[in-house]
């Protein structure tokens, strides 16, 4: 098998007197999708954090593979005060793509997601279902190997997370990328998910396809 993009060893997360996670193992190949699963506070979240690194954990190692790129989407995307366009400009032009190229490169996210004609309205003026379609534009803009979503659909109405599945479906599709996504839609897990993984108070209770 090819070597592993990401793997956790005996990761513990201790916040205070809490641990949300629990001498986790886990060990994520390239091109897998990877769906967490368990109720509120099993954490999932946590796990995804500590996969981007935005965490550090406790007591354990979190390796991911040498020169892979990452991009996370989280449940309620933070915007900035800033164009529609500018939104995922910005993040283009933070890892490196010069100011004219990452113009370049946004337009086309945009256009993949359907955001073309509101390019110059305010991000923070977008309903949920198309703040999480900017979202996944930055993150496709980055070409990322590995895309992490937490509960990517669970605030919005059916026709928006039909949407967001759509576009996800269309993206694994054509590009070999790494998901590993948090989701209590069971059906949605079902489509986009090659194994599940389920969490139960910090500790991975089931890790089946």
């Amino acid at each position: 098998m090819t070597q592993a993009i990401l793997n956790l060893t005996r990761v513990t997360v201790q916040f205070g007197v809490h641990a949300a996670l629990r001498d986790v193992q886990l060990t994520i190949h390239p091109g897998e999708r990877v769906a967490l699963v368990g109720a509120n506070g099993s954490g999932k979240s946590t796990l995804l954090r500590l996969a981007h690194g935005l965490l550090a954990p406790s007591v354990g190692d979190v390796k991911v593979k040498a020169g892979v790129r990452q991009a996370m989407v989280f449940q309620r995307p933070h915007m900035l005060r800033t164009s529609v366009l500018r939104f995922v400009v910005w993040g283009l032009w933070l890892q490196g793509v010069s100011w004219a190229q990452a113009h370049t490169q946004a337009a086309l996210a945009l256009q993949r997601v359907g955001l073309q004609d509101m390019a110059y309205r305010s991000a923070r003026t977008l309903s949920g279902g198309q703040q999480q379609r900017l979202a996944l534009a930055r993150a496709w803009a980055l070409q990322p190997d590995v895309l992490l979503l937490d509960e990517p659909t669970s605030s919005l109405d059916p026709h928006a997370k039909r949407e967001i599945e759509r576009l996800l479906s269309d993206w694994l599709s054509a590009a070999d990328t790494t998901l590993l996504f948090s989701s209590h839609n069971l059906g949605q897990v079902k489509r986009l998910a090659t194994r599940v993984v389920y969490l139960e108070t910090g500790r991975v209770m089931a890790d089946l396809p």
